[in-house]
């Protein structure tokens, strides 16, 4: 990589320095956190190591507040450290891939309106779109010769060519008919309606010329799945001979949680399905030996939160081998040592995201080699003497980090959020544990606020995570961010109660119905747990607040409890029976153990809509958010809630954004959602 002509031919942005650590102080000069400073905030993500072991690069978006969406631009920086350099500037580029000899990036641009593969020489000059698919491109990847580009792109099962593709398109667009029909499950999924596409799997020559190939053309699903796939469901085999990818082979995917790996010739041929596992099979990693795929694995159908384990496929002999039984946590993003005798992979644990590393000969339990903060993205240099991943944490957002391929010497390469973070008074959080339902041990974090003192009294703010099987991590986030929250003068509590991931299996197990039972108590004692053990948070002035399954507990609070003197309920579920509008319709069988009509008795028991009588009796201020674009908790959900609430005469809210799904997106509208839910606290908390 030629520096100069970097500088030359693109805009550089110097971020160099020792990281200013000054993360979680408090003096006279700081400030607390506001929503400008969320919105000011470069959120860094994607990073990849080149070959070489010289540069890192990824990606930054910042909300532009005008545009109403986030800019995204490709950057680098040395894995050594130092400066970090700006490479595109449309403010529509991501996902950046290097190629094999370390002098090319690929990214993935929607500058021109459809998103397209475009390359960008390390040597200088401009970025150039090396793809003009009608269907649009996304989740690039190099060959190991770096000759040829895999991509994917959405496409017509019974289309033959780009040209049918493309003419389809118009038609629909001419048709003023916009009626959608279907015959089968998933017609729909997160924010988008099916539109009789399919995600399929493409090759094309790096420089740009020829047609790019269908690898799967009339095949009915997609690679990656478009439920719960992502750009490691990709990857070419060392001699670039073939490509293993995951796709949902079902019928009826509404129903299922299988999903498969398939390889398939570069050169063109039938795609041939390498496991039968009736769990979901996914980020397929070749070893760099070529004898063996790496993959995750979940062993039980139909359950979306089944522990993930590290797998080996012998591709001789296609045994298939699981390296991590005896292994409690759930494995992600693996990736393989250069001398293809160890995998890497990393696992969320109490609160944090630890890479370890377990031999890829079988037999030994994987063992950290980064014990501390919550990381992602792992990936190595050719020679794995360098390790680099994303990074984050509650006074943190996520930055780009390096280490040696041990796991040794770890030290933060990217700064782009030091000059605002060293101006702000945040706390970093407090672990404590207690014990919840059944004498189980349950952890929490506590965030203290701004210019705290223990001689003062504060309101407690408590968060419910949704999932159900997430868990609150140590982890930065834009959508709930617990430092915001706690800037008006709020103690925010998280507690990752029964039914949360990082705590064992058994534990994620216990809330298969049972989701306002042990979770519920958990919440409730963990409460209490901080109130007898924190003598400056106020019990007389608590509010609760979640979304998605936290919506449901926010829910479930209204009815169960008066011991809160506000509640906000986001995306919550309130009447299971009528949730079944969802689209993942596994999720709800598995947790409920059941359909609504084979086990009536269970969406009964766990919806708050059962408990309505009691609203009139605690008669919660709750304020109800609601996206009208979200299909996984159908917005109809906070219409039940809200009308309730109305009916009873309870004082209550209702913000509904037709133009969100699940989560608020957009800038402009996440700082009305943050001033909306901020607001509703101070009026009933201070």
């Amino acid at each position: 990589m030629k520096l100069a002509a970097l500088r030359c031919g693109f805009v550089a942005v110097v971020l160099s320095g020792p990281c200013l650590a000054i993360f979680a102080q408090d003096t006279a000069s700081n400030r607390p956190i506001t929503f400008d400073d969320l919105r000011s905030m470069h959120r860094v993500a994607s990073p990849m190591v080149s070959p070489d072991g010289k540069w890192i690069a990824y990606s930054v978006a910042t909300p532009d507040m005008d545009a109403n969406r986030n800019a995204s631009n490709i950057w680098a920086v040395p894995a050594a450290g130092g400066a970090a350099i700006q490479l595109t500037q449309s403010g529509h580029d991501s996902a950046p891939a290097w190629s094999p000899d370390s002098k090319t990036l690929a990214f993935i641009s929607s500058r021109d309106g459809n998103s397209q593969v475009y390359v960008l020489s390390m040597e200088g000059g401009e970025s150039h779109a090396i793809t003009k698919i009608a269907g649009g491109a996304d989740l690039v990847k190099w060959s190991p010769d770096g000759t040829t580009i895999a991509f994917t792109s959405a496409v017509y099962v019974d289309c033959k060519d780009d040209a049918c593709n493309k003419a389809r398109d118009a038609d629909k667009e001419k048709n003023k008919v916009k009626a959608r029909s279907y015959e089968q499950l998933l017609y729909r999924h997160w924010t988008h309606w099916s539109e009789g596409k399919r995600s399929h799997l493409f090759v094309a020559s790096a420089d740009g010329t020829g047609t790019p190939r269908d690898l799967t053309a009339g095949a009915n699903y997609d690679v990656p799945p478009d439920e719960r796939g992502g750009p490691d469901d990709i990857n070419f085999s060392p001699d670039g001979r073939e490509i293993c990818f995951t796709a949902v082979p079902e019928k009826v995917e509404a129903l299922s949680t299988n999903g498969e790996l398939f390889i398939v010739p570069v050169n063109g041929g039938e795609a041939k399905k390498i496991t039968t596992n009736p769990g979901f099979d996914g980020n397929p990693v070749y070893s760099p030996d070529g004898n063996y795929i790496a993959y995750h694995a979940q062993l039980t159908p139909g359950y979306e939160a089944d522990r993930w384990r590290v797998m080996r496929y012998d591709r001789h002999s296609e045994k298939i081998e699981d390296l991590s039984e005896k292994f409690d946590r759930s494995a992600d993003g693996l990736a393989w040592s250069p001398d293809s005798k160890t995998i890497f992979f990393t696992a969320e644990s109490e609160t944090l995201s630890p890479i370890y590393g377990v031999d890829a000969r079988g037999g030994a339990e994987p063992k950290k080699v980064v014990a501390e903060g919550f990381n992602t993205a792992v990936s190595f240099s050719r020679d794995g003497k360098i390790m680099t991943f994303e990074r984050t944490s509650l006074t943190m957002p996520a930055e780009v980090f390096a280490a040696s391929g041990e796991g040794a010497n770890t030290q933060q390469v990217t700064h782009h959020n030091d000059a605002l973070l060293a101006q702000l008074d945040m706390h970093a959080p407090e672990t404590f544990w207690f014990e919840g339902a059944g004498g189980s041990r349950v952890q929490a974090m506590l965030l203290r606020p701004p210019k705290f003192s223990a001689t003062k009294k504060y309101p407690l703010l408590v968060l419910l995570h949704g999932g159900p099987q997430t868990m609150w991590s140590n982890a930065w986030g834009y959508r709930w961010n617990a430092q915001a929250f706690s800037a008006p003068g709020y103690v925010t509590l998280m507690i990752n109660r029964h039914g949360s991931t990082g705590y064992g299996q058994k534990f994620t197990d216990e809330i298969t119905n049972d989701w306002g039972g042990q979770a519920y108590t958990d919440v409730m004692k963990g409460v209490d747990y901080a109130l007898a053990n924190n003598k400056f948070i106020d019990g007389s002035r608590m509010a609760a607040a979640g979304g998605s399954y936290g919506g449901f507990m926010a829910d479930w609070i209204a009815t169960h409890s008066g011991r809160f003197k506000a509640i906000i309920s986001h995306a919550g579920v309130y009447d299971q029976t009528s949730m079944y509008a969802t689209e993942e319709l596994w999720f709800a069988e598995h947790d409920m153990q059941g359909t609504p009509w084979s086990n009536p008795e269970s969406y009964k028991k766990w919806s708050p809509s059962t408990y309505a009588a009691e609203l009139g009796k605690y008669k919660t201020p709750t304020l109800v958010i609601a996206g009208e674009n979200d299909f996984r908790v159908p917005y109809t959900q906070s219409l039940e809630f809200f009308n309730t609430l109305q009916r009873e005469g309870i004082p209550s809210k209702l913000v509904i954004f037709p133009d969100e799904g699940h989560w608020v997106l957009k800038p402009q509208n996440s700082q009305f959602w943050y001033k909306t839910f901020l607001d509703w606290l101070a009026i009933y908390l201070k």
